[in-house]
């Protein structure tokens, strides 16, 4: 692929303006050049997180470059402390400060890695087919490679976030010894298998919301008898979008598989009650799931 030619492979919109999250990397900075390539009026979103020494040089490298550029940029200041979940408790605060359109430099690896990542943590069709048909996510058909060799030529000199070197985080062992790994394994090149997968789950994905997402009735207007004589893989997904959490700044949620489990089993009378994330807790009554 020509990496001058990389913006015809993106989904940008049609028209802007349009937010960007620019940590200075080279995804997002290519991210940032591609969306002007495209001709959108954008505006930059730097979220610097004190995790890390150099994080403030972080914040001015892309202030610099928004300047050279003429490009409105906006530094956010969050503060995470080291510890268990960071990558988790980071993506909550960034989401949190980010205006919920912004869009971000994923790219088709990035896919990959959280397929295997999600299919690690046991997680269903949904985790799946992460990023496909987000509109926040531009990128996901291009490399990562293809992108920082488009940068490179740019001529800019991206910003190295040293902690995406650690194998303490799960993300960085699946990119730099799990993907690698696989290739070998396959003699192939296991990245646009993964996101050609994702993509035709995601279709499948679409087929079962349609199936189910015609009943939106609460919970507590359903008769667990009822309930019960549907198809288990409709009873979940039902029970997945009906108890999914409220958005606190990092999306809403739905419950997990054991949670959703666990809620069946109410439906089945084979436990009186249950608790979910959040503080819920869903019991039965007259045949009635109830959510407190």
């Amino acid at each position: 692929m020509n990496p001058l030619r990389l913006v015809d492979s993106c989904h940008f919109p049609a028209a802007g303006p349009v937010d960007l999250a620019v940590s200075g990397g080279p995804d997002s900075l290519g991210l940032l050049l591609l969306a002007r390539e495209a001709g959108l009026e954008v505006r930059v979103h730097h979220v610097d997180h004190h995790a890390r020494p150099t994080s403030s040089d972080d914040a001015h490298f892309v202030g610099e470059v928004c300047a050279s550029l003429a490009v409105s940029c906006d530094v956010h200041d969050v503060h995470v402390a080291p510890g268990p979940n960071f990558e988790a408790r980071a993506r909550a605060a960034r989401r949190a400060v980010l205006p919920g359109s912004a869009l971000t430099g994923h790219t088709m690896d990035d896919v990959a890695e959280t397929i295997v990542l999600n299919l690690l943590r046991g997680a269903g069709v949904d985790g799946l087919s992460p990023m496909i048909g987000d509109p926040t996510k531009p990128l996901v058909d291009l490399r990562r490679r293809d992108l920082h060799a488009y940068v490179e030529a740019s001529g800019l000199r991206a910003r190295h976030d040293e902690t995406n070197d650690s194998a303490r985080y799960l993300r960085n062992r699946v990119r730099h010894e799990v993907l690698p790994l696989l290739d070998e394994i396959s003699g192939r090149d296991v990245v646009p298998v993964l996101a050609r997968q994702a993509g035709v789950v995601r279709d499948e994905r679409r087929w079962l919301d349609e199936l189910v997402g015609g009943d939106e009735r609460p919970v507590d207007e359903v008769d667990c008898r009822e309930l019960r004589e549907w198809p288990l893989a409709r009873l979940r997904r039902w029970l997945r979008a009906r108890l999914a959490s409220p958005d606190r700044g990092d999306g809403v949620h739905p419950p997990s598989f054991d949670e959703v489990e666990r809620v069946i089993e109410v439906v089945r009378g084979e436990r009186v009650a249950t608790e979910l994330a959040g503080g819920r807790r869903v019991s039965r009554r007259a045949q009635r799931l109830r959510v407190q």
